[in-house]
């Protein structure tokens, strides 16, 4: 921890930014890069990680270390970067084609491992960068350049891949809302093990208003339910809506109709083990169900890279071979002997 007071500023590089005008990345590079300032931690323990795509320009416009790596593989990259310097503090930023197409596998093995790092996921459900074809988790039935007569795919929903993988948090926000997405951030940076944030991110190019139906002013306050740890599970203009188990489901009641009064609301608790309703969260989709946002997951358990530490420091302590000559004495081994090979009188070797 440090001392120092910083500012958005000084987590902004020289570099150009060369995003297209109007791209949900500017709002989102300035979430985290707030975050970032309020953490208390040195610049230089920062390190950012990206793959291929849009988002993956990030590292070239933040004022820390970073690594452009390649396509789908800076989950792995920064798996190591973290394992390599504990002390860092590892962010990867990726879209929803790089992580989730190419580097799908990566992304569910940092999860299952629970290493200590955050991971930012863009999701404009479309490849934006190599222009405009469908991603993992466009809708079924888009038509775009590489899908003209309509996907025949069901998506991912990046949060349900999470909680398959025993993710231990997970949450989702949307680029233009900056005092949610910094709020998840800071949230995701102080929880002790992987971090998934999505961010719902407009691309005004290839897919322009694709998540329009959740962020139009007019209706979010009926189609976004804002999740707090420990608090009912409000929504609506006057908070008169909330979510109820029936039969096992959730679903949507309106306070003081048929009996329903605030304390039949749900209150949301981030922290069960049991994924049950942090699933039945993320899958919440409209027409028929609001849209989740906030912390949905954030469970505390063993960290892969801590876990690491304490095998090897383990194995160090108690060991037997301390350097090369024990190593090379170690097993079996045999003792030439003799001194003439192609003579009568052959070299033995003797098991020890």
């Amino acid at each position: 921890m440090t001392d120092i007071k910083y500012t958005v500023k000084d987590f902004k590089s020289d570099n150009e930014v060369r995003w297209c005008p109007g791209c949900g990345d500017y709002a989102i590079m300035n979430a985290v890069q707030r975050t970032m300032a309020g953490m208390g931690i040195s610049r230089e323990k920062f390190a950012v990680i990206s793959g291929i795509g849009c988002s993956s320009r990030f590292p070239y416009y933040m004022s820390t270390f970073g690594f452009h790596t390649i396509h789908g593989r800076a989950a792995a990259i920064a798996t190591g970067v973290k394992l390599a310097n504990p002390d860092l503090s590892v962010w990867v930023m990726t879209g929803d084609g790089d992580s989730l197409a190419i580097g799908g596998n990566h992304f569910i093995h940092l999860i299952r491992r629970n290493v200590d790092l955050n991971l930012v996921l863009f999701n404009n459900r479309i490849y934006g960068l190599t222009k405009g074809q469908y991603s993992p988790t466009s809708a079924r039935g888009v038509k775009t350049k590489t899908s003209p007569f309509g996907t025949v795919e069901d998506p991912f929903i990046p949060g349900q891949l999470v909680i398959g993988a025993r993710g231990t948090f997970f949450a989702r926000t949307i680029d233009g809302n900056m005092k949610m997405s910094q709020g998840v951030l800071e949230a995701a940076a102080k929880h002790k093990g992987a971090s998934v944030v999505e961010v719902l991110q407009n691309c005004v190019i290839y897919n322009n208003g694709i998540h329009s139906e959740i962020t139009d002013p007019l209706h979010r306050a009926e189609r976004q339910l804002h999740l707090e740890h420990g608090k009912p599970m409000l929504f609506g203009a006057e908070n008169e809506k909330g979510l109820v188990f029936d039969k096992g489901r959730l679903k949507v009641a309106t306070i003081g109709e048929n009996g329903i009064t605030e304390e039949d609301i749900l209150v949301h608790d981030a922290t069960e083990l049991e994924p049950t309703v942090h699933l039945a969260l993320i899958g919440m989709q409209l027409p028929d169900m609001p849209v989740a946002f906030g912390v949905i997951r954030s469970v505390p358990t063993l960290v892969y890279n801590d876990e690491l530490v304490a095998q090897i420091k383990s194995v160090q302590k108690n060991r037997k071979i301390t350097c090369v000559d024990d190593l090379l004495n170690s097993g079996n081994t045999w003792e030439v002997t003799g001194n003439d090979p192609l003579g009568a009188d052959c070299a033995k070797m003797e098991y020890k």
